[in-house]
């Protein structure tokens, strides 16, 4: 029996001029572990993006996105990284 932990988050971040609440999730698709984000712009419109970890860092998996999310790449990356590390479970 595999027991994988379900981690979700959510940190406030200064981007753009504004404070900014960043929701992650931990997913795992075709054994490569992801992390979806999302965060709400100025018009109120949900941003939608992944990160994955090809080396030591996470990484914003490529695709269109406004350049104030693009800039907080490595807080985001520094983000999920503390998590991880903070996340600790006993199997009973």
């Amino acid at each position: 029996m595999q027991f994988v932990k379900n981690i979700q988050f959510t940190r406030l971040i200064k981007a753009d001029g504004r404070l900014r609440e960043f929701n992650f999730r931990k997913m795992i698709l075709l054994q490569e572990t992801l992390f979806s984000i999302d965060v709400v712009d100025d018009r109120g419109n949900r941003i939608m993006f992944k990160m994955n970890r090809p080396e030591s860092d996470w990484q914003i998996v490529p695709q269109p996105l406004p350049a104030w999310v693009q800039e907080q790449e490595k807080m985001l990356s520094d983000m999920i990284k503390e998590e991880l590390n903070t996340q600790t479970f006993t199997v009973i």
